[in-house]
């Protein structure tokens, strides 16, 4: 008998397991600073593991993001962002993403609920993301391509640390937009 995905998702990546390429994945972040420019910085993806059902729409992932290498182009504000004012890295190193439920929206394009975890606090979070397809790579495995999307309010994870500015306004912003790029190897 052959079951057909109830899914309307054109050209998705094979079914099978498909682990992280460590060197070709990050997470980028920005953020406001004294209300009139963003600052920009990344995290590695340093572990992850991405299950593709033959309903795409049945598909999970899980993925360590590496806080304690956050890189934002300054060595000063990278170390207080380790500190405990925000991730407390010595004590909470990583922050952990795990997938609970996908929507197809058509055309390689899909949402992506799930649950994000930094430091001791675990919330929900929905991305919107994008199959940038598959490719037979010279080394003789497969490799597959997402991107996704998502802005989050980091006082929701205890993020909150801040400086009143004189003139109105706080020193970061509240919002802080995540990009993740991901390829994958299929097992």
């Amino acid at each position: 008998m052959t079951t057909t995905p109830s899914t309307s998702l054109r050209n998705a990546p094979a079914a099978g397991s498909y682990a992280l390429d460590q060197s070709h994945s990050s997470v980028s972040f920005s953020a406001r600073h004294l209300m009139v420019s963003k600052v920009r910085g990344r995290f590695p993806v340093t572990a992850g593991h991405l299950d593709i059902a033959e309903d795409p729409t049945q598909s999970s992932v899980v993925a360590t993001i590496d806080v304690s290498a956050v890189d934002s182009g300054d060595p000063k504000r990278d170390e207080h962002l380790r500190s405990g004012d925000f991730f407390d890295a010595e004590q909470y190193p990583t922050a952990t993403f795990r997938s609970t439920r996908v929507h197809d929206r058509g055309d390689g394009e899909f949402t992506l609920e799930g649950e994000l975890t930094v430091r001791d606090s675990t919330r929900p979070v929905t991305l919107q993301g994008e199959y940038l397809g598959s490719q037979d790579s010279p080394w003789g495995d497969t490799r597959v391509g997402f991107t996704a999307e998502t802005e989050i309010n980091r006082k929701d994870w205890g993020l909150s640390y801040n400086v009143a500015l004189e003139t109105g306004g706080v020193l970061v912003g509240d919002k802080i937009k995540l990009t993740i790029d991901a390829e994958w190897v299929k097992e």
